[in-house]
């Protein structure tokens, strides 16, 4: 008679997984290049939907479907003054963390690009 291995039945969530999914949601709301770029324009002050399409060129709807992401993700918090809303960085960490893997994509790109020239 041959042994059979126990089967696995799937448990509770551990911490270390929910944190896990957690991150991978986080990832996941910021690995939308605009999202990006809209962080990266509202990391050292608050500013509204109209001074957002200055800096990043999008359509209106495109930058609020957007900006409703990273809100409802918690990456951005918003306020109301008269008809317009201004909307802010609510974790600095975020901010670290996107500045993080930028210099890291940028770092790698550089040394990619030196290999090239000494190559050649």
């Amino acid at each position: 008679m041959t042994k059979r291995a126990p089967t696995r039945t799937i448990g509770p969530i551990t911490e270390p997984d929910r944190m896990f999914e957690m991150a991978a949601e986080l990832f996941s709301v910021l690995s939308a290049p605009m999202r990006l770029r809209i962080i990266r324009s509202v990391c050292d002050a608050e500013k509204n939907v109209t001074e957002l399409l200055s800096e990043i060129k999008t359509t209106q709807p495109n930058m609020s479907q957007h900006l409703n992401t990273l809100y409802k993700a918690g990456v951005l918090g918003k306020r109301r003054e008269g008809v317009q809303i201004y909307y802010r960085v609510i974790d600095p960490r975020v901010t670290d963390l996107c500045h993080a893997v930028c210099a890291h994509v940028t770092d790698d790109q550089t040394a990619k690009l030196r290999a090239v020239e000494l190559s050649v």
